[in-house]
């Protein structure tokens, strides 16, 4: 019985040394392959010191565009950053360009946000509180295709 067992442990002992050992290797002919992919996107390390704010600046001239450095990155508190930390830097000359709002008044489509609004609207993210003030919003958060926003000029 305990020689049974014996021969149990050494078996799977050795069974886990190969699957551990075959699980990390990668084909030798996958390795000669060349890559024929080639990455785009621009990555910076933080230095010290340094804030969203001011990579924004060094990036993209416009201390505003942190929110797209922090939502590529997909941080959880963007005022966190680590010295050393990898950051994704996104190309924002691909992403689609949105018209400017000029009327006084915006339906929102799917997508939008107060955010996004206020930027077309009057060039300052920050604006949105105008906007949901002007349209007594209770939850700014929750706009819905359809709706009619008033925007003041």
């Amino acid at each position: 019985m305990v020689l049974g067992a014996l021969v149990i442990v050494i078996v799977g002992s050795l069974v886990i040394k190969y699957i551990r050992n075959a699980k990390g290797t990668v084909p030798q002919e996958l390795l000669d392959q060349s890559n024929s992919v080639e990455l785009v996107q621009k990555t910076h390390t933080v230095a010290r010191g340094e804030n969203l704010w001011n990579i924004s600046v060094k990036y993209y001239g416009d201390g505003f565009k942190w929110t797209d450095i922090a939502t590529e990155n997909k941080l959880a508190n963007a005022s966190i950053i680590k010295e050393g930390q990898e950051l994704t830097i996104p190309d924002l000359e691909q992403q689609e360009e949105t018209e400017a709002i000029s009327s006084t008044t915006y339906e929102v489509v799917k997508g939008d946000s107060l955010w996004s609004v206020a930027v077309r609207a009057y060039g300052d993210g920050y604006s949105w509180v105008k906007i949901a003030r002007e349209n007594q919003l209770i939850n700014p958060n929750i706009i819905h295709p359809g709706n009619i926003l008033v925007l003041s000029r």
